[in-house]
């Protein structure tokens, strides 16, 4: 047979986020791939020197910072135009260069961008979990509209994509959702109490941000992740399972009607599945480190232990009671979790917090977006002065 091989596609990506961990990991990335990844759009929060660093030797078309107070005087000189405030997030997602966008912001503020992306009909790559937990209904329905794909940049998400590549809804049982278990899987629970933020940012395996990382040790981010996958797969919740597998080597799994259940394992580093989302459905080779099998040694799972993460129960809650109520839940906890990291609350005050929360708020059934970010401001006063 002769002929020659389908040119490659070169996809042009916005990365909001660009000076995050998930950010700069994705300019690895688009380093490793300089033929088939450019950067056209970058956005931060507020660090404007830390942006322009990034976006030298990339010439990219836009940059913009989140923080409307944020001084764009570092950017100037670098070609590309600025501007700042939420609005910046929207006109970096919409460029009309623009193929795939890469939501690597914190919190709710990841939401809009991510809708009005979607509705110029751009691929959405998303690592902002809030994003579908505070919105998913929205998300979703915008992405079946524009015909967009959302595809999951987190690690266990992207497993699970991956596993379910080529296969009927109609086919699975059950997601197997991993979890290391963080960083207190095993301290005792009356020591639990005065448990030191120092302490809790020592995460056992993975190098995130401190928010994600007490996210890991109260294990909220697994249970985050529980409403993502509702979303992202189109199961309900109660098909959702979560499985402590310490060696973050398997990252998640799926299991079929059939009984077989299919794993996908990987060393742990976040810029697999950022090029996966990125570049899907192809799999161009790529430098990153390869699980050698005959050394990865015993691989363990286990249930996780509900009364030491009783933050994994009020996920499930929110999951199942749907409406405004992942959007309180959510933003609650972003606050929760910054007195906690500011020395304000206990450890253990996280869960007890987030609950009243959850517990004072009437939920509002399909909200709008409006609706949405109004449940995420009353949650965020009621969290504080709870």
């Amino acid at each position: 047979m002769t002929g020659t091989a389908a040119p490659r596609l070169q996809r042009r990506v916005a990365l909001l986020g660009a000076t995050g961990s998930i950010g700069r990991q994705t300019l690895a990335v688009a380093d490793a791939l300089p033929d088939r990844l450019e950067i056209v759009t970058m956005t931060a929060r507020s660090d404007a020197p830390a942006l322009a660093a990034a976006a030298r030797g990339r010439s990219p078309r836009y940059l913009g910072l989140a923080d409307p107070e944020a001084d764009l005087t570092p950017l100037a000189g670098l070609g590309a135009g600025a501007g700042r405030g939420p609005d910046a997030l929207i006109a970096a997602a919409t460029h009309p260069e623009v193929d795939v966008v890469v939501v690597a912001v914190v919190g709710t503020a990841g939401l809009p961008p991510t809708l009005a992306a979607l509705e110029a009909g751009k691929r959405v790559a998303l690592a902002t979990k809030e994003a579908l937990v505070v919105g998913g209904h929205l998300v979703m329905a915008a992405a079946r509209r524009a015909a967009a794909a959302v595809l999951p940049i987190d690690s266990e998400h992207s497993a699970i994509l991956q596993c379910l590549r080529g296969a009927a809804p109609e086919e699975v049982e059950a997601i197997l959702l991993t979890a290391s278990g963080g960083r207190f899987v095993e301290v005792p629970l009356d020591r639990m109490e005065r448990l030191t933020p120092p302490e809790a940012l020592r995460h056992p395996t993975w190098r995130m941000g401190p928010k994600i990382t007490i996210d890991s040790a109260t294990l909220m981010n697994k249970g985050l992740e529980v409403i993502e996958a509702r979303w992202l797969f189109d199961v309900s919740p109660s098909q959702v399972q979560v499985v402590v597998h310490r060696q973050s080597i398997v990252h998640s799994m799926v299991q079929f009607r059939d009984g077989a259940i299919l794993a996908q394992l990987g060393c742990p580093d976040m810029r697999l599945p950022i090029q996966y989302a990125l570049l899907y459905p192809e799999r161009p080779e790529s430098p990153w480190p390869r699980l050698d099998l005959m050394r990865a040694g015993a691989l363990t799972f286990e249930a996780p232990n509900r009364e030491r993460f009783p933050c994994l129960s009020l996920a499930y809650r929110a999951a199942e009671e749907g409406g405004s109520l992942p959007a309180v839940m959510s933003a609650a906890n972003e606050e929760v979790v910054g007195l906690f990291l500011a020395g304000k609350i206990g450890f253990t005050d996280i869960p007890r917090r987030i609950g009243r929360v959850m517990d004072a708020h009437e939920n509002q059934p399909s909200p709008s977006l409006d609706a949405v970010l109004r449940a995420d401001a009353w949650a965020r006063r009621a969290a504080r002065e709870a």
